[in-house]
């Protein structure tokens, strides 16, 4: 009997030939799947190492320095704006009212002067033998004036007795009349040399500034000279003239109206120092038309000169005052397309984007009618680089050292 090796030789050879390839299957099998584990291994640790890394690089981002200021509360003063010219109540050109030499002159320039004050003398002698020439014949008209009545006494009594005509008592009588014209006249011509004796001593028409010289001592003046020996403006108080658009003029008069004093302050040039204050005093009574302005005036004491004639001014007229107002510095106020925000600085040093609305701007200060609460910081410098909770380090405006956080409770 044939044993199966005998029949089937090559069955052992068979398993022997297929028996690797099995093995490598399996072999390649484990090797994949280690590939697949490792790899979705790496990239799971990627993932964690990135967002990691991501937050740590989010955390250790630094801080955007910013400048901040508070918000303030307060009364803040509504005012129109417009430009002023100073110009002096009154100007006096002193002129000699008598001809003469100029003998002297007792005022310095740049004094201060009041009203009868004497500042110069003409030779006064020539007025001085007119006033005793028209002494003297006052004197002699005065004397025939005393015998012409005495005649007349007399021829009164010979008319009665029929001794004389009456005609010859009516000439005595105007004869009289005639000398009683001639001593009025005479004491008008004492009187006249008097005056010109006063204006030989030149005084201030008014209390004012002097100004500088106009003539020296020892030229001959004229009452007819255009250019008079100095001039005199008054300084205190002054006045300010300005003009306002005429849209304005409707809520002007409206205060005027009301019997409320309105406040007007000059400012220099740059709109930077407050020269003085005043008290509006009148509006003109027709509108420019070539502008569609109208002109004010205002008045100031002017205790300390502050201010000169024909010096130009801003002039602010305080035409409402808001109080407990809030305000922040306008460069605080941003925009965009959800509409006026600021930053504002919290506890944990972040910027937070916060919606406003803004009542009026003037300058260097916005009024903000709400979004915010005084004392709360806002950024005012730096602001184009933050978002909505950027980390920030905040410094007083203008300087480099760090400020006190103030945050309402």
């Amino acid at each position: 009997m044939t044993s199966l090796k005998e029949t089937r030789p090559d069955i052992t050879q068979e398993k022997k030939f297929f028996r690797p390839w099995q093995n490598r299957w399996w072999i390649g099998a484990i090797i994949a799947c280690l590939i697949v584990v490792g790899a979705v291994t790496f990239f799971s640790k990627g993932r964690q190492n990135a967002s990691r890394a991501a937050q740590q690089g989010h955390m250790a981002a630094p801080a955007i320095p910013i400048a901040a200021a508070a918000v303030k509360k307060g009364d803040l003063n509504v005012y129109l704006t417009g430009l002023g010219t100073v110009t002096s109540l009154n100007t006096v050109t002193v002129n000699s009212r008598v001809d003469g030499e100029l003998t002297n002159v007792l005022f310095r320039e740049g004094q201060s002067v009041s009203k009868g004050e004497l500042l110069a003398e003409i030779d006064p002698r020539p007025y001085e033998a007119m006033l005793t020439q028209a002494e003297g014949a006052l004197a002699r008209d005065q004397a025939l004036l005393e015998n012409a009545k005495l005649d007349l006494t007399r021829y009164q009594d010979l008319v009665k007795k029929d001794l004389i005509a009456t005609q010859q008592r009516d000439t005595q009588a105007a004869l009289v009349h005639q000398y009683e014209g001639s001593v009025k006249n005479d004491q008008g011509q004492i009187d006249n040399a008097k005056l010109q004796l006063v204006y030989a001593h030149i005084t201030a028409p008014i209390s004012g500034r002097i100004g500088l010289r106009l003539v020296d001592p020892g030229n001959i003046v004229h009452a007819t000279d255009s250019s008079g020996v100095v001039v005199i403006t008054q300084m205190q108080p002054i006045s300010v003239i300005f003009s306002l658009p005429e849209d304005n003029l409707s809520q002007v008069l409206g205060k005027l109206r009301s019997g409320a004093p309105l406040t007007v302050e000059a400012y220099d040039r740059d709109q930077k120092q407050k020269l003085a204050t005043g008290n509006l005093l009148t509006v003109n009574n027709q509108i420019d038309p070539s502008t569609g302005t109208i002109k004010l005036k205002a008045l100031f004491p002017n205790r300390n000169d502050e201010l000169f004639p024909n010096q130009f001014v801003n002039a602010r007229l305080i035409i409402e005052v808001k109080h407990n107002a809030l305000m922040v510095s306008p460069e605080a106020i941003q925009r965009g397309p959800q509409g006026t925000f600021v930053y504002v600085v919290k506890a944990d040093q972040t910027a937070a984007l916060r919606p406003i609305t803004v009542g009026l701007v003037q300058e260097g200060t916005a009024l903000i009618t709400s979004g915010l609460s005084a004392g709360e910081l806002v950024v005012v410098d730096g602001a184009d680089r933050l978002r909505d909770g950027s980390k920030v380090e905040v410094s007083a405006p203008n300087s480099g050292e760090p400020v006190p956080q103030r945050h309402n409770k």
